[in-house]
């Protein structure tokens, strides 16, 4: 095609802007008029020029000189300053920026959810501290929430001097935070918000971060299938080519033989880019890589509320966060100081956010270089946004100048469990970090303790202090004291202390009253309690009569749940028991209508089910948690293979993940779970509505239908067991 003269002007003239565009030396935005340096580290500089340049950078009587990569790519690193300035940065080329008024101090991360973000303007105290924000020396740079599904190597904001005029907006956590570093230290203080309210963790953290943590491969694995860089991508795009091809020549014959033309393969969804906010590595992407590697003293963290239902599973997003960041900054490990969750008034279970809060503690216990504000005495019930972040930046500050900075004297940490031993009934619990002796704020007795009881169960007890740093507990109904709990319930407002005023955080200790015979050998099972249990015979049978739960709780459950889970036992004949335990958000609110559906449960379900969590010891079933969505196909009657719901990846041609439902009236019976995205039937149990041989299996088939139909095969085990269960309020 030939274009017009006009034409091709303009289309020369592009070409030869973006030469000139990228012969001209430039940096990230992190670099500019007023920023701060981080004092006492090697200080990476870089940016972008015209291949092959010869690029010096000038900052405080350095020169370091270096050229520009193939890429246009180039990087010094100066060497340590002392705290001052201000200092002018000179980056020379072919063109040459100044930027002036550069301070050298201490720099520090912020980011989270909107706690984080909340800003000056909104916090309790707001026209006072506003009034009082004329520091000079603290410095403010902004990022703008931008979810990318690539890694961008600049971020869009600017340095401002921080004043009345400058931090209103700014994040009070951050600003309040940096306010107090500015004092204590007496050397400036740069902060960097990069914050978007609403947001989960994953969309913060690198692939890098997620490939490092082996309970999170799922996630891994997704990202990195979106990576047109990774071998899983390339992997897939070839399959996908090749099925291309050969749908091209057989439509090339179709045509040239005047038959029907299959329907071209559908490009893998897998393969698309992640762009939304709450998708893995999204903000790290458009909000962090930017900033990477520019030197940093450490991290505040504020985030979980948009994770609550995570349980301990946050945990191990901790690892990968705060792994990931110190991976691709190369700066060791850093500090990464984190608030842990206030109590709310939240809607539905009331205990996820104590397993949040165990999982935050676990991460400051065993990530290192990490700490963790306790504010459950500075929250609001009724809103989720405390007002009151002045005590949250102190408690952030402390952590910082006592482990970061070694300031002698300041107390980070209220009481901590230690131990406890039980005689006679009576609970003795042991602290450390008392700081003058364990107290309560409002001197009353200490609140929100219960005791487990191996016969009783959990017992509300009265506690009292009997010594610096010990509390009894007792329980009139208590014959047998295994355990105890602390503060364990989402709008527990504890009033224990220690003598510098900071609140204990909840834990629980010893025994927990096991609510499934599962939780004592498959980890995912723990915390969920059984609704029904099945033996399944030979053959059920269940048109016409109910089916026979050798347990069924369904009708005295103390709570609505957020979980359904499923675990199918089999044992083939003279070979190791097997078992898949599945787990998923719930497609249901009716316990009646989880277990086996039959006619009389009323229950057809063919459709998508969330956030799946897989546990297996049979080869080829995909495990992990935050496996992404699966596709349950219930019902009691016969079905064929047409995929009539259009499930991605299915077949019309046998019985997989995307089959035809009838209607509920009585048939063949489909009980099945699977895993589109790996092609994966993760269990199936048929055939128990009509006559004949019922059927089973983990994973897919081996041969035959993937999805276990027609095998008539449940007498080649010696054992199958289905157990139902769910997570409740308990």
């Amino acid at each position: 095609m030939r274009l017009s003269l006009p034409l091709r002007l303009v289309v020369l003239g592009c070409v030869f802007c973006a030469f000139g565009l990228r012969a001209e030396v430039s940096l990230p935005k992190i670099f500019g008029p007023g920023m701060v340096l981080q004092r006492d580290v090697r200080l990476p500089v870089w940016g972008w020029a015209a291949p092959g340049e010869e690029i010096a950078v000038e900052l405080a009587g350095q020169v370091e000189r270096t050229t520009a990569s193939v890429k246009g790519e180039w990087r010094v690193d100066l060497a340590p300053l002392a705290a001052g300035g201000p200092h002018t940065l000179a980056v020379k080329g072919r063109n040459t920026l100044e930027f002036g008024d550069v301070l050298v101090g201490e720099v520090w991360l912020c980011s989270g959810q909107s706690n984080m973000e909340w800003p000056v303007s909104r916090t309790d105290n707001a026209e006072a501290e506003i009034a009082a924000a004329e520091l000079p020396q603290v410095r403010l740079f902004q990022v703008a929430k931008v979810s990318q599904g690539y890694a961008q190597r600049d971020v869009k904001a600017e340095w401002r001097v921080c004043s009345p005029a400058t931090v209103p907006g700014f994040s009070a956590v951050g600003y309040l935070f940096g306010r107090r570093l500015h004092r204590e230290l007496g050397v400036p203080v740069g902060l960097i918000n990069s914050s978007w309210g609403g947001t989960r963790i994953e969309p913060w953290t690198p692939p890098a971060g997620f490939a490092g943590v082996p309970r999170l491969v799922a996630i891994s694995e997704r990202v990195h299938l979106t990576c047109p860089w990774s071998i899983l991508y390339k992997e897939r795009l070839a399959a996908y080519l090749a099925e291309v091809d050969a749908w091209q020549a057989a439509a090339r014959q179709a045509l040239a033989d005047e038959t029907g033309t299959p329907p071209r393969p559908v490009y893998p969804a897998e393969l698309v880019a992640q762009t939304d906010r709450q998708q893995p590595t999204t903000l790290y992407n458009g909000m962090i890589h930017g900033l990477v590697p520019y030197a940093l003293r450490g991290a505040i963290w504020y985030q979980g509320e948009s994770n609550r239902a995570d349980g301990l599973f946050y945990y191990h997003k901790m690892q990968a966060l705060v792994q990931g960041w110190r991976t691709v900054w190369g700066q060791g490990d850093f500090p990464f100081f984190f608030v842990q969750l206030a109590p709310y008034t939240y809607g539905g279970n009331a205990y996820l956010l104590p397993h949040v809060w165990e999982a935050q503690a676990r991460a400051a216990d065993e990530i290192p270089n990490t700490g963790m504000a306790v504010i459950n005495d500075v929250g609001n019930l009724k809103d989720i946004h405390p007002g009151n972040k002045q005590d949250v930046a102190d408690r952030l500050a402390r952590l910082a100048l006592a482990k970061t900075y070694g300031k002698a004297g300041v107390v980070w940490s209220g009481p901590r469990f230690a131990e406890f031993s039980v005689a006679d009934s009576v609970v003795t619990v042991r602290f450390t970090e008392v700081q003058e002796g364990l107290r309560t704020r409002d001197g009353q007795a200490p609140t929100w303790f219960e005791v487990v009881d191996a016969e009783k169960g959990i017992l509300k007890a009265e506690a009292k202090i009997v010594g610096p740093d010990r509390i009894e507990l007792t329980a009139a109904e208590a014959t047998r004291p295994v355990g105890l709990r602390f503060a364990w319930h989402q709008l527990a407002e504890p009033n224990l202390a220690n003598g510098a005023g900071l609140p204990a955080s909840a834990f629980r200790a010893g025994q927990m009253p096991v609510r499934n015979e599962l939780e004592l050998r498959i980890p995912a099972a723990r915390g969920y309690t059984t609704v029904y249990t099945l033996d399944i015979p030979d053959r059920c049978g269940y048109d016409d009569k109910p089916v026979e739960y050798a347990v069924d709780h369904s009708k005295e459950l103390p709570g609505p749940f957020d979980r359904i889970a499923y675990c199918l036992e089999l044992k083939p004949k003279g070979q190791p028991l097997q078992y898949v335990f599945v787990a998923m958000d719930p497609f249901t609110s009716n316990p009646a209508q989880i277990g086996v559906p039959t006619v009389a449960a009323n229950a057809m379900w063919q459709q998508e089910v969330k956030r799946l969590t897989v546990e297996s010891n049979v080869p080829g079933v995909p495990v992990g948690e935050d496996m992404g969505n699966g596709n349950i196909e219930f019902w009691p009657s016969n079905y064929g293979p047409k995929n009539e719901a259009g499930v991605r990846g299915a077949s019309s041609e046998t019985f997989d993940f995307g089959d035809s439902k009838g209607r509920i009236e009585k048939g063949y019976g489909s009980m099945q779970v699977h895993l589109p995205s790996r092609k994966t039937t993760l269990f199936a149990f048929n055939r128990w509505g009509g006559g004949g041989t019922c059927e089973a299996g983990i994973g897919n088939s081996p041969d035959g239908n993937p999805d276990w139909t027609f095998k008539n095969n449940i007498e080649s085990y010696e054992f199958r067991r289905l157990t139902v269960l769910v997570r409740i309020d308990e």
